[in-house]
């Protein structure tokens, strides 16, 4: 199974030059404008030369900047369904009487794994728990939307650990839950649409103190390629898999 365009990235992001680095952030940001517009175009979007990103797609293993385009045009067809397109499918084909909804929805649910093992960067995924076994406390943070999923991470994780807590609980001072920290500990952000201001800076407070960061996003957030130091440590895909860091535990 070829490598996606994220995993290549992620994998080769440390030898990268910082024009690389820009090059492939903005791929990974507009990945629609990358498949579908022209290099000329992208390029001047992005305000780096034509010649970058053909470099950068040599870089992280492709033969051309046109193989690396291929790639996300087919990232794009495996993803055009929208969540509401398939719940609502699930819902006329019950309603038709092609399928018990239970049945669909057992179906979507495997769907949904499969699409996960294949998207997932397995080595990442497999560093960042080592990281999260060795570390001294894990602080887990999830602002706005993304609340709710850290509250139910922190759940499980008190079955299996005893230092796995969340930062900024019950209006906590999140500057005082961050000051601790140093090389020993680690932060894992949840972060999707909208983003929070404070998840981005206690990423960089954090990072800045040493401590290793994880950030489960749903897709790349311009302020966090923008704001944090470029030791900031690669980040997992989509939010799906926060239970697999403490599962593996």
């Amino acid at each position: 199974m070829n490598a996606s365009f994220e995993h290549r990235l992620s994998k080769n992001f440390d030898g990268l030059s910082d024009k690389l680095r820009q090059a492939g952030e903005y791929v990974a940001a507009h990945p629609v404008d990358t498949a579908t517009r022209s290099l000329r175009a992208v390029a001047h979007e992005s305000g780096l030369a034509p010649a970058t990103f053909s470099r950068l797609a040599r870089a992280i293993g492709y033969q051309s900047f046109e193989d690396l385009r291929e790639a996300m045009r087919e990232k794009i067809g495996q993803r055009v369904n929208s969540f509401a397109e398939r719940a609502e499918r699930l819902q006329n084909a019950h309603e038709a009487g092609e399928s018990g909804f239970f049945e669909a929805h057992v179906g979507a649910c495997q769907n949904n794994l499969q699409t996960l093992l294949r998207d997932m960067d397995q080595d990442l995924l497999e560093r960042a728990v080592d990281h999260l076994q060795a570390a001294r406390n894990v602080l887990l943070l999830g602002a706005l939307g993304s609340t709710g999923v850290v509250e139910y991470l922190a759940y499980m994780a008190h079955f299996c650990t005893g230092n796995w807590s969340m930062a900024s609980r019950m209006g906590a001072s999140l500057g005082a839950g961050l000051a601790d920290l140093d090389a020993r500990d680690a932060l894992i952000v949840v972060t999707k649409p909208p983003f929070s201001t404070r998840s981005i800076e206690a990423a960089q407070m954090a990072a800045g103190q040493g401590a290793y960061v994880v950030v489960c996003k749903r897709r790349a957030p311009k302020p966090f390629e923008k704001r944090l130091p470029k030791r900031f440590p690669k980040r997992l895909g989509a939010s799906r898999q926060p239970g697999s860091l403490v599962l593996r535990r």
